[in-house]
């Protein structure tokens, strides 16, 4: 298997990992930023009180509804951004000789490679949004109702065709491009800072003791990077939600235009809804993720710096 090959393994791994750890924070996101935007109906009053509905209502599967298209996404996704921002910026870095990580690097490669993944990510997070809603929860009755995954890709496309599952795409890019340069410049730096500090006591360490630095140090960074991100793009990621769980017959597609809707429905909390289990998601979740994708490209053979 070639180095290039390796780290598009690598970033698969790290995907499915993201999903298993940060999933049921993600639904407990999706159901907040819908419900607690609008004017009237449904409202939790904080991300507890949603888990809690869930929980009694559907159990722990509810917590888990729509992870299948996340899987095959997030998978695919992982595989994409990591594989791409690895080769991108080996490629990139060979005319920059520098032993701290550079920015003119890092922000064209993550960019890029956000940008790409977008039209992966947009469909599939579209049926994990709708699927996340419908839920069993009988007081929220308004939404269609689907079998499964397939059926609501199948439904979506049928109403809408292909501008219908790629509905919140533009928005989807400006999240991934925008976040993922947020992501990988704060991983890159922190690993760089802590790498620097512990340099002198791994030196004199055994081969198990070096590897608990590196998944302590994947664990940190990785955390610290995905509340990065989404502690920037989060107003973006609340709009995405809303444009594609909402009818295309009567709402805008425009991210801009609907966090003003939002705004001015229900304040600047609105724009926010859901960050808390989203923070609390974001640390775990892509400090599994970078630690997956650490390992698995060492296990692979693959070097780094």
């Amino acid at each position: 298997m070639s180095d290039v090959a390796k780290e598009y393994a690598a970033g698969l791994a790290a995907g499915v990992a993201t999903v298993i750890i940060g999933h049921p924070f993600d639904t407990v996101k999706v159901k907040l930023q819908k419900h607690n935007t609008e004017a009237h109906g449904v409202k939790y009053k904080n991300a507890l009180h949603c888990t809690a509905r869930i929980l009694s209502s559907e159990g722990v599967r509810g917590l888990y509804r729509g992870a299948t298209p996340s899987f095959v996404g997030m998978a695919f996704e992982s595989s994409l951004l990591f594989g791409f921002y690895s080769q991108m910026k080996q490629s990139l870095q060979g005319e920059v000789h520098s032993s701290r990580p550079q920015l003119q690097v890092i922000i064209p490669s993550a960019a890029c490679g956000g940008a790409i993944i977008s039209f992966v990510l947009c469909p599939s997070e579209l049926v994990k949004c709708r699927m996340q809603l419908q839920g069993t929860d009988t007081a929220i009755t308004k939404y269609e109702r689907y079998v499964g995954p397939l059926d609501c890709a199948l439904k979506t496309l049928k109403s809408g065709g292909i501008k219908g599952i790629f509905r919140g795409g533009f928005t989807t890019l400006l999240r991934e491009s925008i976040g993922n340069a947020v992501f990988f410049s704060t991983y890159e730096f922190s690993r760089h800072y802590l790498h620097l500090r512990l340099e002198s006591t791994s030196r004199y360490l055994n081969p198990e003791s070096k590897l608990l630095i590196d998944v302590g140090v994947g664990i940190v960074t990785g955390g610290l990077a995905g509340m990065a991100f989404w502690a920037t793009v989060f107003p973006l990621d609340v709009a995405k939600t809303i444009i594609q769980t909402s009818p295309a017959s009567r709402s805008t597609s425009n991210p801009f235009l609907t966090l003003n809707s939002i705004y001015r429905r229900v304040g600047l909390n609105g724009c926010y809804a859901g960050l808390g289990p989203t923070l609390v998601r974001a640390f775990p979740a892509n400090a599994a993720a970078i630690v997956t994708w650490e390992l698995t490209a060492k296990l692979l053979g693959v070097k780094r710096e």
